[in-house]
């Protein structure tokens, strides 16, 4: 078997929770929530059985049915065939600059079909999301930030140089738009 296995972000995001431990569905679901994953991944709940099925067709994870305080429950755990496919992943991730495609520029380049009145309005509504999404961010930093590694928070703190970046272009911008 090839041990360049190509696998997807969403791949990646769920074997590498795996990585850390055996998990079943559920558990993958909490964490994702707890680190606020979907920040940065596209891992929908509904599909993390069918990533970890596809996973385990691709031999990157074995599921174990455990039976458990009368709940039976199917645990995964990554393969070593999982690890290698993981690091090679984390180092393309990594080693690449990836543009980021925002429907905000979308909207930016059809500006002009709106009018000044409306333009400003819609930023005013951007920065408040903003501020709210930075403000989010902040409360779930003070819960992770002495529980988790240090390379997770710095997720979190990425996240919020973005946003904060963001919200200074727009402040910035807004005011040049007004003239």
């Amino acid at each position: 078997m090839d041990d360049k296995i190509e696998i997807s972000n969403v791949e990646s995001a769920i074997l590498g929770l795996l990585l850390e431990k055996p998990m079943y569905g559920y558990e993958i679901e909490k964490i994702i929530e707890e680190r606020n994953m979907r920040q940065w991944t596209e891992i929908a709940f509904s599909s993390i059985y069918y990533v970890l099925k596809k996973l385990e067709e691709k031999e990157l994870v074995e599921g174990e049915t455990i039976n458990k305080h009368g709940r039976t429950r199917k645990t995964y755990f990554a393969t070593p065939l999982g690890q290698k496919a993981m690091q090679n992943k984390v180092k393309d991730l990594i080693s690449n600059y990836e543009k980021l495609i925002s429907g905000f520029d979308l909207g930016m380049s059809k500006l002009d079909i709106l009018s000044k009145e409306e333009a400003l309005e819609c930023f005013e509504k951007y920065i408040s999301a903003i501020e709210e999404k930075i403000d989010y961010m902040n409360d779930i930093n003070k819960t992770i930030e002495n529980d988790c590694p240090k390379h997770i928070l710095a997720l979190s703190n990425r996240c919020l140089a973005h946003l904060t970046t963001e919200k200074e272009f727009i402040i910035e911008f807004k005011e040049k738009f007004k003239d």
